[in-house]
């Protein structure tokens, strides 16, 4: 067991590794202007990355928000259940996250797409209706890439295709997108 512990860390240590800085900074950059414009910024995944998406919301929402002269507009598409409930099951669950942007999103608002695969077909569909309506669009994907890598504005691959890696290095990119705010008040003067 030890040596699969061990190993598991040496992997998981790769996974971290392939975070490229400049495109964090670069969607930081981004954020940064969304803030400014008093704009919106979106998230959404499914299953552990949908946990990711909300933790993420929660920290921008609250903490790095907490640090600055405005608030952060900022919403999780993963956390209503009775209106993903209501989209999936009149629609389709392919239709659970792109209900909810055509109600709320605007040209200039930023979305954030959370999956290992790449191909979530709600992600998807969400990432094309961002692109046909003037949503900028960050996609965060595993080392498959899939179609959100291809519609991304900003893209970002671990290189990894197990899930817990990169769910956790995909958890450490969003925490950076929030304490970057939370730890350079610099960032927005």
């Amino acid at each position: 067991m030890k040596n699969w512990i061990t190993g598991y860390v040496q992997a998981q240590k790769a996974a971290l590794d392939s975070i490229p800085a400049a495109a964090v900074e670069s969607i930081i950059g981004r954020m940064k202007q969304v803030w400014k414009e008093d704009r919106q910024l979106f998230v959404a995944g499914n299953g552990g990355s949908a946990s990711n998406a909300s933790h993420f919301i929660t920290d921008l929402g609250k903490g790095a928000s907490d640090k600055l002269p405005k608030r952060f507009r900022c919403l999780s598409l993963t956390d209503n259940v009775s209106w993903i409930t209501a989209l999936g099951n009149d629609y389709s669950y392919a239709d659970i996250f792109v209900g909810q942007l055509q109600n709320y999103a605007r040209r200039g608002d930023l979305f954030l797409g959370v999956s290992v695969s790449g191909n979530s077909p709600n992600l998807v569909k969400a990432m094309e209706w961002c692109r046909a309506n003037g949503v900028e669009t960050v996609a965060l994907v595993g080392a498959k890439r899939g179609r959100m890598a291809e519609l991304g504005d900003h893209v970002i691959v671990i290189d990894s295709t197990h899930y817990g890696r990169v769910e956790d290095a995909q958890m450490g990119i969003l925490h950076m997108l929030c304490y970057a705010f939370m730890e350079n008040a610099s960032l927005v003067s």
